[in-house]
């Protein structure tokens, strides 16, 4: 007999949601089929079954389940899963065989962090939710409601009885990220500092490399290309800070490849996918990874996979008019960028002015383990990238 245990899928979450089992119980399953669907805060991740055998479920869909936490068995032969029915205790599951759904609401329906992120952005009513008949909502099952039939204005007014209209109840993933900013703040002495970057050449080759490569490629792309190619003269960027970040013990582990996390937020939550090994990718392949990535997050199906791993983060914060910004710096890393739209600005050209376009980047950093004027040369790198782009006509040409 194999104990099926939930595997740690993210160092953000203390649970997650079994949203649906992918075998039947008392089937028999292989080594390496996937056997059930997990959703953390940010994805939904099916998760394969660790060796050959009858599978006997300890947990309902629905139910929240902790890393480590026994959910299935995987049995020797199809008439071991009765006998072992019959005795099953709870051992190794704190929550029993066979656990039944968390009520969660007046319906007992399970709502998956996706599906509710969908409910609030269309104000679909609960009721017309639970009229759907199933017990645990996933994201499609939103979006086939939101196919059939618009939400009435009736029905929008319907859950705001009572106090709780007063009340705005963030979405799981929201909750999450408030987890991960206030870890930062607390634990991170982070300083700051930025720098303004001319990119009126750089966009120029952007839009011919476009064309060229048949691929979306703009700043974004560009910056993650430079950021990945200085991982070899500024390792300490990359690197994962020790578990003992206190004291003497201080130290840091060497990042293998620049493996740079974007922001990607398209109003369903935000998201951290990372560009694998980014200094050795061509452009187009980077900009084929950050086009999969906008997709990917307008159906809200990232996996758990595409999100871990990130070395060094870029945020994006390319709205119209943002000038400057912050960026926190995530726990596991030493740094984050933050990269502004490219605005039009007169400057100085000689002994006249000129009309260029201009970005800013920004570098916040662990102050333990990056001083200022290291991030003050970090900066003027990829700035002499930006402005003398020659690399990326090499590399692309």
């Amino acid at each position: 007999m194999t104990e099926f245990r939930v595997p740690k899928l993210n160092n953000n979450d203390t649970s997650y949601i079994l949203v649906e089992w992918l075998a039947g119980d008392g089937q028999q399953v292989r080594d390496g089929e996937p056997i059930v669907l997990l959703e953390t805060s940010k994805a939904t991740e099916e998760v394969e079954a660790p060796a050959d055998g009858v599978l006997r479920r300890l947990v309902a869909e629905g139910a929240e389940c902790e890393p480590g936490q026994v959910i299935a068995r995987l049995l020797g032969s199809a008439d071991e899963p009765v006998r072992e029915a019959a005795g099953q205790t709870t051992d190794g599951n704190p929550h029993g065989t066979d656990t039944p759904a968390p009520p969660g609401d007046a319906a007992g329906v399970v709502v998956t962090g996706p599906a509710r992120d969908l409910i609030e952005a269309h104000g679909i009513a609960m009721e017309r939710v639970y009229a759907l008949g199933r017990k645990v909502i996933r994201r499609s099952d939103v979006e086939e409601l939101l196919g059939g039939q618009e939400p009435s204005p009736a029905a929008d007014d319907a859950p705001a009885a009572g106090d709780d209209a007063q009340w705005i109840t963030l979405s799981r993933a929201q909750q999450r990220t408030a987890e991960v900013v206030e870890r930062s703040r607390r634990e991170i002495p982070a300083a700051f500092t930025a720098m303004n970057v001319d990119v009126t050449e750089v966009l120029s080759l952007a839009r011919d490399l476009t064309r060229k490569l048949r691929a979306l490629v703009g700043l974004p792309e560009m910056v993650v290309k430079a950021t990945g190619g200085l991982l070899d003269r500024f390792p300490m960027f990359f690197a994962e800070p020790g578990s003992d970040t206190r004291g003497p013990g201080l130290r840091a582990r060497r990042a293998v490849t620049a493996d740079v996390g974007v922001t990607v937020d398209v109003g369903q939550g935000l998201f951290i996918p990372v560009v694998r090994d980014a200094g050795n990718r061509t452009l187009a392949e980077i900009a084929a990874d950050l086009a999969g990535f906008r997709t990917t997050a307008l159906s809200g199906s990232f996996r758990e996979r595409d999100l871990r791993g990130g070395a060094i983060t870029l945020t994006l914060h390319t709205h119209d008019g943002i000038v400057f910004a912050v960026p926190i710096v995530f726990p596991g890393q030493t740094c984050a960028l933050s990269l502004t739209a490219p605005r039009s600005e007169v400057v100085q050209d000689g002994t006249g002015f000129a009309v260029r376009k201009t970005a800013t980047l920004g570098l916040a950093y662990d102050h333990r383990y990056i001083n200022g004027r290291d991030a003050a040369e970090f900066l003027r790198e990829l700035r002499t990238a930006l402005e003398s782009p020659a690399r990326f006509l090499t590399e692309n040409g």
